[in-house]
C-alpha cells in the first residue's frame, strides 16, 4: 500500500471538474494529489479537517500585486496562483527573473504588455518589467498618440519577441489610450492569434458612456475576435461598463454564440483603483462615468479628492499615484445587482484586479514584514476578492452554488488559460494527478475583513493553503519563510 506524504480527512471536497462534491480523504505526495477516496489512505501525516470544504487553489488572472506582500495578502484570501495579464510587463524575462530570484509565496506568470511597448517605443520607458514603471507613464499623453507605421511596427515586434520568451498572451489596456486607432488593436490581435494566444483587454469606453470614442469598447473586442480568431479576453467588465455592464454582456454573448472566443471576467467590489493620471480621470470626462472628484479617494492619504483643482494638481504632480475609483455602490439595490450580474455572466471568472501596494513612508524591511505594517496602503480587492465572492454569491445572496462560486475561482480561470498555457491543465483541479494547489476553509466563517479605511486586513475562515504542496497559509497563520511559487509560462 503507497503512503502519502498528507492526508486531509474529514472534509468536504469540492471539485467542479469532475462534480465532486461530498466528504472524502484527499492525498498529497511529491507536491500532486496522489490519491481520494471513502477508504483509509495511509499517509505520514493524517490532518482531521472536518467540516470544512477542500477546493483547488484560487486562480487570479488579474493580479498587479506581484511582489512578495501583496502575495502573501493573496495567499492569505486562499489564491494560490497570480498572474499579471491585463496590464502586463516587458519584458517578460526580467519579470520572471526577478521573481526566482526573490521567491514567491504563490505561482506568478506574465503577459507582455502592449502599453509598456508603446511607452517604451514613444516616451522613453525603461524596458525593466516592471509594472510600477508603466503605472509612472500612464498618464503621460506621450505614449498615447499615433506612432509612425515604423513605429507600430517595432512596437509589434516587441512583443512578438516576448511571446517567443514565454508570455502568456498580449495585455491591451487600450482604455487607458482610448483615441489610439482602432486598426493597431487588431494588429495586436492578429498578432496574438498568429501565436495561440489570448489579449486581455482593458477596454475604450463603451459610446454609450462616451460617445466621442473611435469605437465601442465592447464591439471592439467582439470585433476583434470575430474578425482575426483571437482569443480575447474582457477584463473586469464590471468596473469598464459600470451601470452600462448589460450592453457589454449582450455584446459578448452575441459573439461567443457566433462562435468566437470571447472570455470575461469581474470582481466583487463597486470601487476599482488606479493610476490618479489615466485618460478617463481627466476632469472633463468624469461625468461620462457619473463621476465626480469627489468620487476618487487618493490613497496615499486616504483623503477623498475635495474639487477638480486638487485633482488636476494631482495628475500634474503625481500621475502614477493611487486612486480609489467609486463606480457603483455594491451595498444597494439596483446597483449591487448590476455587479452581480457581472459576476454570474455565463462561465466568467472572478479576477482581483489587485494593486501594487502604496507604502508614504516604506523602509527596506517594510516588504517582508507580517502582519504588514499600517504604512501598506491598498484597495481591499488585493486582500478579499475570493472570500468576499463566496461569502456574498455563495453564502449571503445565494446567486451560486458552492461549486459554482468556487468553479469562477478556479476551474474556469485554468480553462480560460490552459489551451495556450498547457501547465493550467493541471490546477484548477484537484482529482489525482493535478497539481496540490489546495484551499480549505469553512464555509460558514469565510469572510473578507479588508475595508476602503483598510484596505490591508486579511480574510478569515481560509485555515490553510498549499502550494505545490507546501503550506503557506497553517492553521489560518501565514507561513512567513514559505516561498514555494513557482513561474507559470507557455514554455
Amino acid at each position: 500500500m503507497q503512503v502519502h506524504d498528507i492526508v486531509f480527512t474529514g472534509g468536504r471536497v469540492v471539485d467542479p471538474a469532475t462534480g465532486i462534491d461530498e466528504v472524502r480523504s484527499i492525498a498529497i505526495t511529491d507536491g500532486t494529489v496522489s490519491a481520494w477516496g471513502h477508504d483509509t489512505i495511509e499517509a505520514l501525516q493524517t490532518i482531521d479537517v472536518t467540516g470544512q470544504v477542500i477546493c483547488p487553489g484560487f486562480i487570479d488572472m488579474h493580479s498587479h500585486g506581484q511582489e512578495i506582500a501583496e502575495q502573501r495578502l493573496q495567499a492569505m484570501d486562499g489564491v494560490t496562483t497570480a498572474l499579471e495579464l491585463e496590464a502586463g510587463v516587458i519584458p517578460v524575462a526580467k519579470a520572471y527573473a526577478r521573481a526566482a530570484s526573490e521567491g514567491r509565496p504563490i505561482n506568478y506568470g506574465y503577459a507582455t504588455s502592449w502599453a509598456h511597448a508603446r511607452m517604451i517605443e514613444l516616451a522613453g520607458a525603461d524596458p525593466d518589467g516592471d509594472i510600477r514603471t508603466l503605472l509612472h507613464h500612464l498618464g503621460a499623453p506621450s505614449w498615447q498618440g499615433e506612432p509612425t507605421l515604423s513605429q507600430r511596427s517595432h512596437i509589434l515586434e516587441l512583443l512578438e519577441n516576448d511571446l517567443a520568451a514565454g508570455a502568456l498572451g498580449i495585455g491591451v489596456v487600450v482604455g487607458y489610450a482610448p483615441k489610439s486607432d482602432p486598426t493597431e488593436y487588431l494588429q495586436v490581435a492578429a498578432l496574438a492569434a498568429r501565436a495561440g494566444v489570448p489579449t486581455y483587454t482593458h477596454a475604450r469606453p463603451l459610446i454609450s458612456m462616451d460617445p466621442s470614442s473611435p469605437v465601442d469598447g465592447a464591439a471592439e473586442i467582439a470585433r476583434a475576435a470575430a474578425e482575426t480568431g483571437a482569443h480575447m479576453h474582457y477584463c473586469h467588465v464590471n468596473s469598464t461598463s459600470g451601470a452600462h455592464v448589460d450592453h457589454a454582456l449582450s455584446v459578448v454573448a452575441q459573439v461567443q454564440a457566433a462562435g468566437s472566443r470571447v472570455t470575461t471576467e469581474a470582481y466583487p467590489y463597486g470601487s476599482g483603483s488606479t493610476a490618479v493620471g489615466a485618460a478617463f480621470l481627466d476632469p472633463d470626462k468624469l461625468h461620462l462615468m457619473n463621476l465626480t472628484p469627489r468620487s476618487l479617494t487618493f490613497v496615499p492619504t486616504g483623503e477623498r479628492i475635495a474639487d477638480r483643482k486638487q485633482l488636476e494638481h494631482l495628475r500634474a504632480t503625481d500621475p502614477g499615484a493611487l486612486v480609489l475609483v467609486e463606480f457603483l455602490d455594491e451595498n444597494e439595490d439596483p446597483t449591487r445587482e448590476i455587479l452581480e450580474r457581472a459576476m454570474t455572466f455565463d462561465r466568467s471568472a472572478i479576477a482581483s484586479d489587485a494593486m501594487p501596494l502604496t507604502w508614504p513612508r516604506r523602509t527596506p524591511a517594510d516588504a517582508l514584514r507580517w502582519p504588514l505594517p499600517p504604512t501598506a496602503l491598498g484597495h481591499p480587492r488585493g486582500a478579499g476578492t475570493y472570500a468576499r465572492a463566496i461569502r456574498t454569491l455563495y453564502r449571503e445572496r445565494r446567486l451560486l452554488s458552492l461549486s459554482e462560486t468556487i468553479a469562477r475561482c478556479s476551474l474556469i480561470p485554468a480553462q480560460i488559460l490552459e489551451e495556450s498555457v498547457p501547465a493550467m491543465s493541471s490546477k484548477g483541479r484537484i482529482s489525482p494527478g493535478n497539481d496540490a494547489d489546495i484551499v480549505i476553509f469553512d464555509p460558514a466563517r469565510i469572510t473578507d475583513n479588508a475595508t476602503y479605511v483598510d484596505g490591508t486586513r486579511p480574510s478569515s475562515g481560509i485555515s490553510r493553503v498549499l502550494v505545490g504542496g507546501i503550506p503557506v497559509v497553517d492553521g489560518g497563520i501565514l507561513v512567513e519563510d514559505a516561498l514555494p511559487g513557482r513561474p507559470i509560462r507557455r514554455s
